[in-house]
């Protein structure tokens, strides 16, 4: 899986030079690959790195990230936990966290894996994707369930802004591949996004479009009707005109 560079500049407009950059891993982590060591991340700074890693390489203030993440004790013992944290951090030989007196900012050049991810969604969403990123190996499933079993607030909102990001990506990829004749993969990325949420009336489209594409009417209006059935048993109501209308010609 590629990673995305981020973090901050040295402020003079020259870049540094990046030798052998360290990447934060999120899906299937957290933990930081430094070259090439695996290296696992004190428990009490967990927390301290995610929230950080998870600004895709935007500064954030100290006393923002000390008042979301011990939020139940005073100002001062806040602070002097995120400067703890810090401190085990480097001892650990993670040494990727910048800070100044009054922000946090990930080392010029770090890695992050889920902003590798959610960039590649970004482009299919907005057409700008180039070739490479037309093919369902770009997806990581771990994406999908970042960092399960955390259940912090922030977590939980970055957790299900990814995967509807994920689920408009493998979307857009499935209208992409049909367009370019590649149906077996097109119909791999609708079920994809299928796979994650039976019940989304967008991917089921996406799916019965793919198959009217490529000429497999009796695909299409069973793919309709596995949906129309279920939908009918969890939640008791019928599929949108506009899916029904798509399909109308072969369901009866």
């Amino acid at each position: 899986m590629s990673s995305l560079l981020v973090g901050r500049d040295t402020g003079d407009g020259v870049a540094p030079a990046i030798e052998r950059a360290p990447s934060v891993c999120l899906l299937d982590g957290p933990y930081v690959m430094d070259d090439e060591r695996r290296l696992p991340v004190p428990e009490g700074s967990e927390r301290l790195l995610v929230f950080v890693a998870l600004r895709n390489g935007h500064a954030v203030s100290r006393r923002k990230v000390a008042g979301t993440l011990w939020p139940s004790v005073p100002d001062d013992r806040a602070a002097g936990n995120l400067r703890t944290a810090l401190w085990r951090l480097r001892c650990s030989g993670i040494e990727i966290l910048e800070a100044d007196r009054h922000t946090l900012w990930l080392r010029f050049g770090t890695r992050i894996d889920v902003a590798a991810v959610e960039q590649w969604a970004g482009r299919l969403v907005d057409g700008t994707a180039g070739p490479d990123d037309v093919s369902l190996r770009r997806f990581h499933p771990a994406a999908i369930e970042l960092l399960p079993g955390w259940y912090d607030d922030w977590v939980v909102f970055e957790r299900e802004r990814l995967r509807q990001r994920l689920l408009h990506a493998l979307e857009a990829l499935s209208r992409r591949l049909a367009d370019e004749g590649r149906f077996g993969e097109a119909v791999e990325a609708a079920m994809t996004a299928i796979d994650i949420d039976p019940l989304r009336e967008s991917a089921q489209r996406s799916l019965i479009l793919v198959h009217l594409c490529e000429g497999n009417l009796a695909e299409a209006r069973r793919a309709y009707l596995q949906y129309a059935r279920r939908l009918r048993a969890e939640l008791g109501v019928a599929p949108s005109a506009q899916l029904i209308g798509l399909v109308r010609p072969w369901i009866h």
